[in-house]
């Protein structure tokens, strides 16, 4: 089966259904990567906060998939946002992957009330795309007040933005604001953690076109155009959660799946979130 992909600002290439590995534990991270470029996955996103990019590469080298068919994302860590620290976080997850090079590098938080400037720290990272290490950069969590500061004061449009997006939180300003700036979105959260799944709305749907709830939100998702990857360590969920190519849902069912929002997030605010781990 062929996963779709969207093409980026700078003409990079990224499939439109991923494998995410947050908050799969390093001892079973590559098992579950390997699992899942087995059963066709070609895009993994990770990040130096996970703690198990290293593992995601082990599986990468180990399964005999050419490098240039896996598109691997990671992100800097919130601790390294002073700009002489971006190049050296940037270098420690290039070792710990050990692929040769990062397809997309995201900013992993905005971190507004840091003493560190993220418009600073997106110049930082605007001097990774010389180095030939890194075909795109991005962000990840910033809504559209950091996107306007960003594109007024940095020299690079972000490839992406990857944000909390499920039908509870369809985040349609947001994405809305990066299509009109050539910003392509990318859902993290998409089940909104399997909240949404018993949802009568969803069952509806999934029950009349013969597939399950997640594969109908996965599926929601596809159709309007994000970027997606669902994690799981259980390999029949990872099966099911690539099954999603081969049926369509008609406009009333995406209505009734987009019009389940509430704005409600299963993870923190980007406009007072702060971790520095």
């Amino acid at each position: 089966m062929t996963v779709p992909t969207v093409t980026l600002n700078n003409g990079v290439d990224i499939p439109q259904l991923g494998f995410g590995v947050f908050q799969i534990k390093p001892a079973d991270t590559r098992r579950a990567t390997e699992a899942a470029l087995e059963v066709g996955y070609r895009h993994v996103d990770t990040a130096e906060m996970y703690g198990n990019e290293a593992e995601v590469g082990q599986a990468i080298r180990a399964s005999g998939v050419d490098r240039a068919e896996v598109f691997v994302t990671s992100k800097l860590h919130n601790s390294r946002h002073h700009p002489s620290d971006v190049a050296k976080a940037f270098d420690g997850t290039l070792a710990a992957l050990d692929v040769g090079y990062v397809d997309l590098f995201l900013v992993h938080w905005p971190l507004p009330a840091a003493d560190v400037d993220y418009v600073d720290t997106w110049k930082a990272m605007e001097d990774l795309l010389g180095t030939g290490h890194v075909r795109a950069i991005g962000v990840s969590n910033f809504q559209a007040a950091h996107l306007d500061r960003v594109l007024a004061e940095g020299s690079v449009v972000p490839a992406a933005n990857q944000i909390e997006a499920h039908p509870y939180l369809t985040q349609e300003p947001l994405r809305a604001y990066d299509q009109a700036h050539g910003i392509a979105t990318e859902a993290w959260s998409p089940l909104a953690k399997g909240h949404v799944l018993d949802d009568p709305a969803v069952v509806a749907v999934a029950d009349a076109v013969g597939r399950t709830p997640a594969q109908v939100v996965l599926r929601w998702h596809i159709q309007r155009g994000d970027i997606v990857f669902p994690k799981s360590v259980t390999r029949s969920r990872v099966e099911e959660n690539f099954a999603v190519f081969d049926f369509d849902l008609t406009a009333d069912q995406m209505a009734a799946v987009g019009g389940l929002n509430r704005d409600e997030r299963t993870g923190p605010d980007p406009d007072t979130f702060d971790y520095r781990p």
